[in-house]
């Protein structure tokens, strides 16, 4: 039995740690927060209860999976509701358009705005869902450390059918000419950091996840899940340490030996960070153990950070579905504005989440719990006076779409921003999402989960294999695990 050290308590650090200590390893999670979930965290002010981070549940059957590895279900922890609508989107137009969970209800909205756009649609989604059961099924499950792991001929033929070469605003172009389910159909890619040109066509499997296996939510809010698996790993005998940083990995011969908190030592036989990639290696590695250098990290593209709003109001809020997509706006000049020259935004698209719509327990009787996004470029300097001239213009554009000025009704205001990424996380960049999942960055092309000059150290998260978002996380962490077992159990 070795003694394993996992770095960072999130999504990835607590798969990680699961696995490991089901496989029979001493585990010692060390999370540098006050609390486990790392994005996916919560906070409590005025009776509200806030999601800080994470907000979409998509892919449950990701989440399912790995409970039932454990001997559990989902609904052994919470309850999972299905929203109808999945959503809604504001246009310039003031259209809004809701998104029925119900499939052929969703055809049907197609089918308004688009003649023949329905049996597209089963096309497409067709597609996806072949991609998805590849992608999520096989391909997200390798480390992903060389191209050999994919030189196979039965994963050639598989690759050539997910487009990977394509992308996916292309072929979302090519099946549909309505400007409205064209921005609809590619928006699930936010969610991974890049723009739609420059996304492989690879990642129609998220249209698949959204518009088949549907948009959830856990009653008490995205933090019952961190909750949940934190109570998994106490069971398997995981030892979590919290307000625990982690300042220094002492290495000895090209292995980790020792890890140094600012409060004690630890020795150890092997470690998975699953804090912040290039963190961890600029920050805790002597720089001679380094696998990349500040030119290769300054070359990544990343993801955007969020400029984020926790408001609490004293009065429920009509025109508003537990999830709010406002596309009124130019989203080319936004995307520029994150990806092409980096600024603060002059006329973001924004998302808001109303969690009170579905969950009472969330906010005071009567109250409306908000959460608001504007994406952002990472990098940006931060400031208090950028934050409030974009909640001016956030507050504006919501009175000018469902007729109501928030400002008078809000008893409880919290921002975060850039700052607050790299403070809370060691965020690089202050990102919120990690690397952009372009084609030269999928798969053997990001950030290695072994170390090249550590023999025992892995990486996990959504700067390493498989990429960003929640469950890709979960996953990530689950792969990192089993290759240290067999490394260990090699041994």
């Amino acid at each position: 039995m070795a003694h394993v050290i996992v770095i960072g308590a999130g999504f990835a650090g607590l798969s990680a740690a699961c696995f490991l200590s089901k496989e029979g390893h001493q585990v010692t999670l060390i999370e540098k927060n006050e609390s486990t979930g790392g994005r996916c965290r919560a906070f409590y002010a005025e009776g509200f209860t806030f999601d800080m981070g994470p907000s979409w549940y998509w892919m449950p059957d990701v989440f399912e999976r790995f409970f039932q590895t454990f001997g559990h279900t989902t609904s052994d922890f919470y309850d999972l509701k299905r929203l109808d609508p999945s959503y809604q989107v504001f246009h310039e137009d003031g259209d809004r358009m809701l998104l029925p969970a119900n499939y052929d209800d969703l055809k049907s909205l197609f089918e308004k705005y688009e003649t023949g756009s329905g049996a597209k649609l089963d096309k497409f989604l067709t597609d996806g869902q072949h991609k998805y059961e590849i992608g999520v099924g096989e391909f997200v499950h390798k480390p992903s450390l060389s191209i050999w792991e994919f030189m196979d001929w039965r994963i050639i033929r598989d690759a050539l059918r997910m487009d990977l070469l394509k992308n996916i605003s292309k072929e979302i172009r090519a099946k549909f000419s309505n400007p409205k389910l064209i921005k609809l159909l590619e928006f699930p890619v936010l969610f991974l950091g890049a723009k739609p040109s420059n996304t492989p066509a690879l990642y129609s499997l998220m249209n698949y996840a959204d518009m088949k296996l549907g948009t959830w939510y856990p009653m008490g809010g995205m933090v019952k899940i961190p909750e949940a698996m934190e109570k998994i790993a106490r069971e398997m005998g995981v030892r979590i340490l919290l307000n625990e940083e982690v300042k220094d990995l002492q290495v000895v011969n090209g292995r980790i030996q020792r890890v140094h908190t600012h409060s004690a030592s630890y020795d150890c036989d092997a470690v998975i960070s699953g804090a912040d990639y290039h963190h961890t290696e600029m920050q805790l590695l002597p720089e001679k153990y380094r696998s990349y250098s500040d030119t290769y990290w300054d070359k990544r593209e990343m993801a955007p950070s969020s400029l984020l709003f926790y408001l609490g109001l004293d009065r429920s809020i009509d025109g508003l579905e537990h999830h709010n997509l406002f596309f009124d706006t130019d989203f080319d000049h936004h995307s520029r504005q994150i990806y092409d020259y980096p600024e603060w935004p002059d006329h973001p698209l924004f998302y808001i989440c109303c969690p009170s719509k579905t969950d009472q327990t969330v906010a005071p009787r009567g109250c409306e719990n908000i959460f608001a996004l504007i994406p952002l470029a990472s990098g940006l300097q931060d400031n208090l006076s950028k934050r409030e001239a974009l909640f001016d213009i956030l507050v504006a554009r919501l009175q000018k779409r469902i007729g109501v000025d928030i400002r008078p009704h809000i008893i409880f205001k919290k921002s975060f921003c850039v700052d607050d990424f790299k403070e809370s996380y060691h965020s690089f960049k202050g990102n919120a999402y990690g690397l952009s999942n372009t084609l030269l960055q999928t798969a053997f092309l990001k950030p290695k989960m072994q170390s090249r000059k550590i023999d025992n150290l892995l990486f996990a998260g959504q700067l390493t294999t498989p990429g960003p978002g929640v469950p890709p996380s979960l996953i990530s962490g689950e792969v990192a695990a089993k290759y240290l077992n067999r490394q260990l159990n090699s041994n």
